[in-house]
């Protein structure tokens, strides 16, 4: 059960689902498009990567919150796509995956990204050498390669040397990314903001302001799009320095507005 002081944030969220910054979906749904980070915004964090579950009624209101807005809303994730087509199925939504490295455009044409045998290598290298180091978890993502230390944060240091020398070894197509407790290794191409403004090119996206919600250092690229094109940027969670103009207290509190949004008018 909620305390006092949640139940009062969660009626502040609720409230500005209809009178805040995401109120004016309702009020102007041709006019807007939803970008939506993955872990940490839409669903809670799990101490392992493959730890986290898709709540009750998620996949629902996205979709009927998708079809209010004429098909425009997004996934913008770290995640690879299969990995995100598992949480979300059996929706099929728009998405950017491995921040922006590989999309899925509302027809269904895939942008992928095509990991080569050094790739392979490198990953097996980094699971090999933190084989030891408990608590540390080496995440394959295809294309990327994430190392998560939220177990084992007495391992962070080490882990930037060993990541910042793979990253060298992976060559200049690819770029470190950091996160909570984590430290990727992902495709230099593209970032989450890059596939902001993709979107933003292609039916039933463009013509349409963008509004980003995230909660990560990895959703900033977005945030500073979103600015950019007059639009909105929603940071879950608090943060020392964000580009984001407002702020929602956590996920579950997103999703209570995702759900109020979503209901029939």
């Amino acid at each position: 059960m909620l305390t006092t002081d949640t139940s009062r944030e969660a009626e502040a969220d609720l409230a500005q689902a209809a009178d805040g910054p995401l109120g004016i979906l309702l009020a102007e749904p041709d006019n807007w498009a939803l970008f939506l980070d993955i872990d940490g915004t839409l669903i809670d964090l799990a101490e392992t990567p493959d730890g986290v579950s898709t709540p009750p009624g998620l996949v629902e209101n996205l979709d009927r919150l998708s079809q209010r807005l004429g098909g425009a809303l997004a996934l913008v994730t770290g995640r690879n796509l299969p990995f995100a087509d598992q949480l979300f199925a059996p929706l099929s939504l728009p998405i950017a995956g491995l921040h922006g490295a590989e999309r899925r455009r509302t027809d269904g044409t895939l942008d992928l990204v095509e990991e080569d045998d050094a790739f392979q290598t490198l990953k097996r290298s980094l699971t090999r050498v933190t084989v030891d180091w408990e608590g540390v978890i080496i995440e394959d993502k295809g294309a990327a390669v994430a190392a998560h230390f939220r177990q084992a944060p007495q391992w962070e240091q080490s882990l930037e040397a060993v990541m910042a020398s793979a990253l060298e070894a992976a060559g200049p197509g690819y770029t470190l990314q950091r996160g909570k407790m984590v430290i990727e290794i992902r495709p230099s191409r593209a970032s989450k903001g890059a596939a902001v403004r993709a979107f933003l090119e292609e039916a039933p996206f463009a013509g349409r302001k963008p509004i980003t919600i995230g909660d990560d250092l990895t959703d900033e690229a977005m945030f500073k799009v979103a600015n950019d094109l007059g639009g909105m940027s929603i940071r879950v969670g608090e943060a020392d320095q964000t580009e984001a103009q407002a702020i929602i207290s956590s996920a579950v509190h997103l999703r209570q507005i995702l759900a109020q949004l979503a209901q029939p008018s």
